[in-house]
């Protein structure tokens, strides 16, 4: 059952740019017109507004209302948009006064990635993240809305109006799609807990929307992941397994693209998609280092990692496009104690990329933890376990057991130990 009619090709707009600030974000600008041209829009005229704060009636005064309403009349625009997120009265007010539909900027990534999701869990995911924003827009004004049910036998009377109706349809629709997710949910988590379990390390990559982490991960998997220069090209997360070198795979996967704003119901929805990167091994945030606002991305994309409960673990940043840029050779930046944390790449002309898998290799070896252990007889699936690990170092068989000296790196130790008690209840021996 679906909510939501998606309309085919574009369709005729106008942006409402308003800005808060002291001055016009220019990057801020470019960036909503890539979004609106990834939703299909056609752009005819942009009304730029200044103001400290917005106006609770129609966000914008209402001198610039109306100097909007006439762009809007002569270029005879289907919808304004609003690069803002805006209150469901202040959208109300505007299409009385505009004659046509207004659209704020958490409604327009949600058009984006309505048309981009393509796996089941993706449709459901940004089904429920609509719904979860119309929920809070359904008054509206059109007279159908108030009219009341009733006039039949049996249910004559007050009744029940459409508004209330619509209400409690979306309701029942929003709790079917939260336990269809739930169980997609459990389901994912059941295929990490198999990821878990194998030796191999998890890298996911991360990063602002456009920054080529497609790109970078195909170029990494020889997978044929749709990339393309766009916001939101993918959405959907891929799983691949990657030989870094001779007998070192890991299994790499490529995440949804953040972007500055994003709207809280995606967040929400795709809570289980992202949730990818808290049990990766490391994450991999892939930088456009041709923008101008890459310090400001980075610090986006660190917001939504935090939001999510990843904003502490370990990270490799790969600064992509150095093709675009004059000091254009790849290399590797290290800390004061020799560990890469930065690598200078061009996935699309696969420069580079030797030294990236150079770095994931430290990164993800990491230091050893060394410990002497004391196995017994009767924890045999540990000593397999650290056999299967290629772990021991040093054996000897004493009285009752098996005197161990082991070496693990320090990301794999940590794993070992959260997954597998009796090891765990060994160590604290």
């Amino acid at each position: 059952m679906q909510f939501f009619e998606r309309h085919e090709g574009g369709e005729h707009a106008v942006i409402l740019h308003v800005e808060t600030d002291r001055d016009i974000n220019r990057e801020d600008q470019l960036e909503f017109h890539e979004l609106c041209a990834s939703a299909g829009a056609v752009v005819l005229d942009e009304l730029v507004v200044k103001r400290h704060t917005p106006d609770p009636r129609l966000y914008i005064g209402k001198g610039k209302a109306e100097e909007l309403a006439e762009k809007v009349a002569e270029h005879k625009a289907e919808v304004v948009i609003v690069n803002a997120a805006i209150s469901p009265s202040q959208e109300r007010n505007l299409e009385a006064l505009l004659q046509c539909r207004v659209l704020d900027r958490t409604g327009l990534i949600l058009d984006i990635f309505a048309q981009r999701a393509r796996s089941h869990e993706g449709k459901l995911q940004v089904e429920l993240a609509q719904l979860s924003h119309l929920s809070t827009r359904l008054v509206r004004g059109w007279t159908h809305l108030e009219r009341q049910r009733g006039g039949a036998i049996g249910l004559r009377g007050p009744g029940e109006t459409q508004l209330e109706m619509d209400r409690r349809m979306l309701g029942e629709r929003i709790k079917q799609l939260k336990e269809r997710i739930g169980k997609v949910r459990r389901q994912r988590a059941q295929g990490r807990k198999s990821r878990r379990e194998s030796p191999l390390p998890t890298v996911a990559l991360v990063g602002y929307t456009n920054a080529g982490k497609s790109t970078l991960f195909n170029a990494l998997t020889t997978a044929q992941v749709y990339s393309a220069d766009q916001l939101f090209a993918t959405l959907d997360t891929t799983m691949r397994r990657v030989e870094l070198a001779p007998n070192k795979p890991a299994v790499f996967a490529d995440t949804v693209g953040f972007i500055r704003h994003l709207p809280h119901e995606l967040v929400s929805a795709f809570r289980s998609t992202l949730e990818e990167t808290l049990e990766s091994d490391l994450l991999l945030h892939v930088v456009d280092a041709s923008s101008e606002e890459r310090n400001r991305q980075m610090a986006d994309v660190s917001s939504v990692l935090d939001e999510i409960g990843a904003g502490k673990m370990p990270q490799l940043v790969v600064m992509n496009k150095v093709d675009q840029l004059e000091q254009n050779q790849p290399r590797i930046d290290v800390d004061e104690h020799g560990v890469p944390v930065r690598v200078w790449v061009s996935a699309r002309y696969d420069q580079g990329l030797d030294l990236l898998r150079e770095a994931l290799l430290t990164r993800l070896a990491g230091k050893t933890v060394e410990r002497d252990l004391f196995v017994p007889m009767d924890n045999a699936k540990v000593y397999a376990l650290l056999h299967a690990e290629q772990a021991i170092v040093n054996e000897r068989l004493v009285d009752g057991g098996w005197q161990l000296s082991v070496a693990v790196p320090v990301a794999r130790w940590g794993q070992l130990l959260k997954h597998h008690s009796m090891l765990a209840d060994l160590v604290e021996d």
